[in-house]
């Protein structure tokens, strides 16, 4: 009678016991969808600011393009037409390049504001996720 009794206390104890993983299981399970959706909420924010500031880079390279263009134009004015001609054209490069030198700063400003393309708070939460489970564990 006493190898049936603990036979059946055996089974009463490894029941809890199946709950709790099947309970931690399923935590983790939602623990590890919720770290996902804050990583890809986190990328997509930092992607936008670099597509953001990539553009302005762009868009700095086609000025710095057309400020060349005008430059070349006003050396040919000078060398080719009066004095009014040329002071006009240098007076377009000189605006050019001004816009050029405004883009380039907004575009560098929007990528060093994006910092590293990694989930740096969901990395944070992971590791947090990490240690309180590994803390528990040793309880």
């Amino acid at each position: 009678m006493t190898a049936d009794s603990s036979h059946h206390t055996d089974a009463g104890a490894q029941e809890p016991v199946g709950e709790l993983v099947q309970r931690a299981s399923q935590q983790l399970s939602q623990l590890v969808r919720d770290e996902m959706r804050l990583a890809q909420a986190e990328m997509t924010q930092k992607g936008k600011r670099f597509g953001k500031g990539g553009g302005l880079f762009g868009g700095a390279g086609l000025v710095g393009v057309l400020t060349l263009q005008a430059l070349v134009a006003t050396v040919i004015a000078a060398l080719s037409l009066a004095m009014d001609v040329w002071v006009a054209a240098l007076i377009v490069t000189g605006v050019l390049a001004a816009v050029t030198a405004l883009m380039a700063a907004l575009g560098k400003q929007q990528i060093s504001k994006a910092s590293q393309p990694t989930p740096e708070q969901t990395m944070d939460s992971v590791k947090a996720d990490v240690g309180e489970i590994k803390e528990r564990a040793q309880r």
